[in-house]
């Protein structure tokens, strides 16, 4: 019987491990859980027998990308790229990129894109939003137009250009470019977020959109129309009306968040704080990580001339959230003495 030294056998294993490494194997390494994973053993085969065929790194990086190994489905996207620039590639190895926040690599992909594939919208809307996501808020906007102006009727393009310009707090032009994603899409998610904006602005048709959505809600389970027009209501200072929608949106789903604080700031402002503090303590409730809830419950219990716990819970806001200002002042004031209900 043949017998090696320790010394001899890691050598060898260092020499098969270099051997394996060359060539156009797969491209994920060896030392990856795929490599001896069975339920992609017949993949992985067919790999190492056609090792230039981009559309096996492509099902193999899909079938990653749906069990979240989205760093191993990187290298297979990668490759399936170099072995066959085609659109099917190209659009989830843009995904997996912009799920890994290589936002420049995914942003040298489009462009490269915009150029092989100049006809696919999609692709062209991916790249303006691309711009976007790297701070290139200019080009994104130019790039947007350039796709309206080859057609006007693509409605996923106003609707994404929309959401830009409501990003970069340009109100009117978002609400243009909403409108007319709306009139060619009616969709109740488009719809939603341009009577939100009109909410904002104490546009009365907010409540016209969200009426004519809860018409169509013949399920009646949506709670955004409900909530919106309560923000409308609240930024028009008819606070019983907005409370009104806010329990409608509590009736549908009770850990509504959102509903409780807006419920309670409403209330707030009727300097009904006994009804205000129990709505905010719900809030809590519901969600004890929001720092908005003990906030408010700290300009409840200080308008209520409660300085301890006021205090208490401005702490409690910012043991949340540190970069809470407003909590800040707050304690700086009541500590100071100079406690105001009117702040």
């Amino acid at each position: 019987m043949l017998c090696f030294s320790r010394p001899f056998l890691f050598a060898v294993f260092v020499c098969l491990v270099i051997l394996n490494g060359c060539g156009n194997g797969p491209a994920i390494s060896p030392q990856s859980p795929v490599e001896t994973n069975p339920a992609y053993s017949s993949l992985n085969d067919s790999i190492d027998l056609s090792p230039n065929d981009a559309s096996l790194y492509l099902r193999r990086a899909n079938r990653l990308s749906l069990a979240n190994a989205h760093e191993l489905a990187y290298g297979d996207f990668k490759k399936a790229w170099s072995l066959k620039a085609s659109e099917d590639i190209a659009l989830p190895y843009a995904a997996n990129l912009q799920i890994l926040g290589k936002t420049a690599e995914r942003l040298a992909l489009l462009k490269s894109c915009s150029t092989k594939f100049p006809d696919n919208q999609r692709l062209q809307r991916l790249l303006a939003d691309a711009y976007g996501a790297a701070g290139n808020n200019d080009l994104a906007l130019s790039q947007y137009q350039q796709i309206l102006n080859r057609d006007p009727k693509d409605f996923e393009s106003w609707y994404e250009e929309a959401l830009l310009l409501e990003q970069l707090k340009d109100t009117a032009e978002a609400i243009s470019a909403l409108r007319k994603a709306y009139e060619l899409q009616g969709v109740s998610s488009y719809g939603l977020e341009l009577a939100h904006l009109y909410a904002e602005q104490k546009n009365p048709k907010a409540l016209e959109i969200c009426n004519f959505i809860l018409k169509q809600d013949s399920g009646s389970s949506l709670i955004d129309p409900l909530f919106i027009k309560g923000i409308y209501y609240s930024n028009i200072k008819r606070y019983p009306q907005a409370i009104a929608q806010f329990d409608s949106c509590i009736l549908r789903d009770w850990k509504t968040t959102d509903a409780y604080l807006e419920k309670g700031i409403a209330y707030y402002h009727l300097k009904n704080y006994n009804a205000a503090i129990n709505t905010f303590n719900m809030a809590v409730t519901v969600s004890n990580t929001d720092p908005d809830a003990y906030y408010w419950l700290g300009r409840c219990y200080e308008a209520s001339h409660r300085n301890a716990d006021a205090i208490s819970n401005y702490q409690k806001t910012l043991s949340l959230d540190k970069s809470f200002t407003d909590a800040k002042e707050g304690i700086k004031r009541l500590q100071s003495g100079f406690g105001d209900a009117s702040h």
